[in-house]
């Protein structure tokens, strides 16, 4: 943590299956190694607050187990856990921001790509959010490699990286 006051940056790192919201200005939220897994990221510039979830696999049905255990993990749990939380902290929903990253194709051969996760993670994210009135801002969906994604809690400002350069400023 930093001193208040202090204009140094505070990570907030964010694994999969997890999500973090903030309304601290200094803190930016960061998720590494987004492959097929999508990473939801929402701003509400009124309020101040942002926050992402990486989640893993689109419907909780898939595991029911690791879903009691871990409900961020999947889409159909974990953006509604991700809006609650933001909600807690100030946000309105119709001042949210909202960009979906990842969703990659992580196979050395998509022709034998039945499971098609990435694709599969992409739809469920914007099937939850338009099924809760929720629109979609921008998104860096798709491709094949892995991205890293920062969130500035400051300004809601999104960077997405993948090999090392920036790809994507949202």
């Amino acid at each position: 943590m930093t001193a208040p006051g202090s204009t140094q940056t505070t990570w907030v790192r964010v694994g999969i299956g997890e999500y973090a919201v903030s309304d601290r200005p200094e803190e930016t939220i960061i998720t590494a190694a987004l492959g097929s897994c999508v990473a939801v990221c929402l701003f509400d510039p009124a309020a101040g607050v942002a926050g992402m979830l990486h989640f893993l696999l689109p419907d909780m049905r898939s595991n029911p187990v690791r879903a009691r255990e871990e409900p961020a993990a999947f889409a159909d749990s974990g953006i509604p856990l991700l809006f609650r939380a933001a909600y807690e902290l100030g946000a309105v929903k119709k001042r949210c921001q909202v960009w979906i990253i990842g969703g990659a194709d992580m196979t050395r051969n998509p022709q034998e790509d039945v499971v098609k996760i990435g694709q599969r993670n992409i739809l469920a994210a914007r099937g939850v959010l338009w099924r809760n009135g929720i629109m979609i801002r921008g998104e860096a969906v798709g491709g094949n490699s892995p991205r890293t994604v920062t969130l500035a809690v400051a300004d809601g400002q999104i960077t997405v990286k993948a090999d090392g350069r920036v790809v994507s400023d949202l």
